[in-house]
């Protein structure tokens, strides 16, 4: 991610709130100067990255858009693999073992005292017969370790210009959160992504349950109740691409960057013009939900029917966690509801996690269709508050659509 320095220049302050100059991906100039550094960086490929540094240090030279070149070349170093060099010796172990011997200058001063003055190249050369390798050798392996001389191995994603530019706003709308202490989103669809992605990165919420969605409170990395803030603001940045997964959202942070003299609001919605590059949650978690789904809309899905089916429409709030049933049931005339979730080959411990969730979920509506092969001992779910029905093979959807009927509320 851009660090806080590369950020600043493009962060401005409009009345009590805090605004982002995205760059702009039609201009030609910002074109050309993605498609250059893009270039730039193949041409590096197998090379130190180092090199890559330099490089692009002397392409910036002289031009006073530098530090959006450095946050352009950041952005393609970020996704960019940079592996360390296959040394016959450990750096370290080389470095130890020079330091010893004590200093070494290309053309070394006159001795004074007792201490010791050899000449840098005699000191590689007894080196090189030590370790049987060449004093040239010795000099390339000394500090092989250090990034600067890893080798670009692979330049990451197929880059485009307006690729670039589209990912470096999208690293400037992250950036900005890091001097958050509290953000605030409201959201209407993509439940599951988007509680995957918090759990993922581990962040604090509070939600609420709002007309067709949730209002969602996260505590942010400046909070007095958060001690790693440094940890806890990227986290909150890192996460922030989920939310443009879904098609309705916005959210608000309150955030006060340290070269602003008061806290200001920083808000983005849906129609910002940011593109996430996280990957999104494929339709069905497994062959038994796409079975089922496809079963139901082949016997049940003409218009003729009473029932709609709607795939993770719903979530349900547990305190510090939430419960997203596969599958919700909605009566078209008279809007009664019943959830299923399916519970098919799992770890025990995810098993133990399901069931403390339908227990503390509590809902009567709620229909469990079990695997009878499943790691789950029957009598673990005698007393759930939940409807239970196994199957062997599949669900029989006769049978849940008469438990439909009979708990739907």
């Amino acid at each position: 991610m851009l660090t806080g320095d590369l950020v600043r220049p493009r962060l401005v302050q409009r009345g009590g709130e805090l605004q982002i100059e995205w760059l702009d991906g039609a201009n030609r100039h910002w074109l050309q100067t993605a498609d250059d550094l893009i270039t730039l960086l193949a041409q590096h490929h197998n090379r130190p990255q180092g090199a890559w540094q330099q490089a692009v240090e002397g392409y910036e030279a002289g031009r006073t858009d530098y530090m959006t070149i450095r946050g352009l070349a950041k952005v393609l170093s970020d996704a960019a693999t940079f592996q360390p060099v296959a040394t016959p010796i450990a750096p370290a172990e080389l470095r130890k073992r020079l330091f010893t011997r004590g200093p070494a200058f290309p053309t070394p001063p006159e001795a004074s005292g007792r201490l010791p003055l050899a000449p840098r190249d005699r000191v590689l050369r007894e080196a090189a017969v030590e370790y049987n390798v060449t004093p040239e050798q010795v000099e390339r392996i000394l500090y092989a370790d250090r990034t600067a001389a890893y080798l670009l191995a692979d330049i990451g994603p197929p880059w485009t210009a307006a690729g670039l530019i589209t990912r470096y706003n999208l690293e400037l709308a992250r950036a900005a959160l890091y001097w958050a202490d509290q953000m605030e989103v409201q959201i209407f669809d993509n439940f599951k992504d988007f509680w995957k992605f918090l759990k993922l990165f581990k962040l604090m919420f509070e939600a609420t349950v709002i007309d067709g969605g949730y209002n969602v409170k996260l505590g942010g990395p400046i909070s007095p109740f958060v001690q790693a803030t440094t940890r806890y603001g990227r986290q909150m940045a890192s996460f922030l691409p989920a939310l443009l997964l879904g098609t309705r959202w916005r959210m608000w942070a309150s955030v006060r960057p340290p070269y602003f003299r008061q806290r200001l609001i920083y808000y983005l919605d849906e129609s910002a013009a940011l593109v996430s590059h996280f990957k999104q949650s494929g339709e069905f978690d497994s062959r038994l939900e796409s079975d089922f789904a496809q079963e139901f809309h082949a016997k049940f899905g003409d218009e003729r029917d009473r029932w709609l089916l709607t795939r993770e429409d719903e979530v349900i709030l547990l305190g510090d966690t939430v419960m997203i049933p596969d599958f919700a049931l909605t009566h078209k005339q008279d809007g009664r509801r019943a959830v299923i979730e399916i519970v098919g080959y799992w770890h025990p411990d995810y098993l133990e996690r399901k069931v403390a969730k339908v227990r503390a979920a509590n809902r009567q509506d709620l229909i469990l269709l079990v695997y009878e092969g499943v790691n789950l001992a029957r009598e673990k779910l005698q007393d759930v508050p939940a409807q239970v029905l196994y199957f062997k093979n599949k669900p029989v959807l006769k049978e849940v659509m008469a438990l439909v009927e009979a708990v739907a509320i």
